[in-house]
């Protein structure tokens, strides 16, 4: 598989009948979708990737931290199951808290009403949540011999790259 960049993922695992759907509620067809999607997909991204990096962002990268550890499998997933993926634990909260602010400079940016907005990032809170752990997951196969880097905190070199991996592109 090629490095494809997030946005991309997220389109693709948003698949076409998302997509209709957001095309509908913004009233235009699946390319203004496609396009509104990765608009906001970007500012969603860049808005975490600047609170991971500030000195106030412990809680987006404990949320990214959540996400790299490997889901649970086996007879400990009957608890929490789909219910607990979908629930998306600390990330979901991250991406909730940042949806108002993504939705009115998406709205400045391509003048869809704020209201609009919103109501695809709630749309897209799971199918983020999907792509960040599919990512999450892909760079851990990538990154060699089991256990050669403890999961517990990452280092602020490793969120950096942790926070690449996941979202494509790194610091920039």
């Amino acid at each position: 598989m090629s490095e494809s960049s997030f946005q991309d993922d997220v389109l693709g695992e948003l698949g076409d009948e998302r997509l209709s759907e957001i095309a509908s509620l913004l009233g235009t067809d699946t390319d203004g979708a496609r396009e509104t999607v990765a608009t906001t997909v970007g500012a969603m991204t860049g808005d975490l990737q600047q609170k991971a990096g500030s000195d106030d962002g412990d809680e987006v990268r404990q949320a990214f931290a959540e996400v790299a550890e490997p889901p649970l499998q086996g007879v400990a997933t009957l608890g929490g199951g789909l219910g607990g993926l979908l629930s998306g634990g600390m990330m979901a909260g991250v991406l909730a808290k940042a949806s108002k602010p993504v939705a009115n400079a998406v709205s400045k940016k391509t003048g869809i009403p704020a209201p609009t907005v919103s109501r695809v990032i709630e749309m897209l809170i799971p199918v983020l949540l999907a792509v960040f752990a599919k990512r999450a997951a892909a760079g851990k196969a990538g990154a060699g011999a089991p256990g050669a880097a403890p999961a517990a905190a990452p280092s602020e070199g490793g969120l950096g790259d942790l926070l690449g991996q996941i979202l494509g592109g790194g610091k920039k």
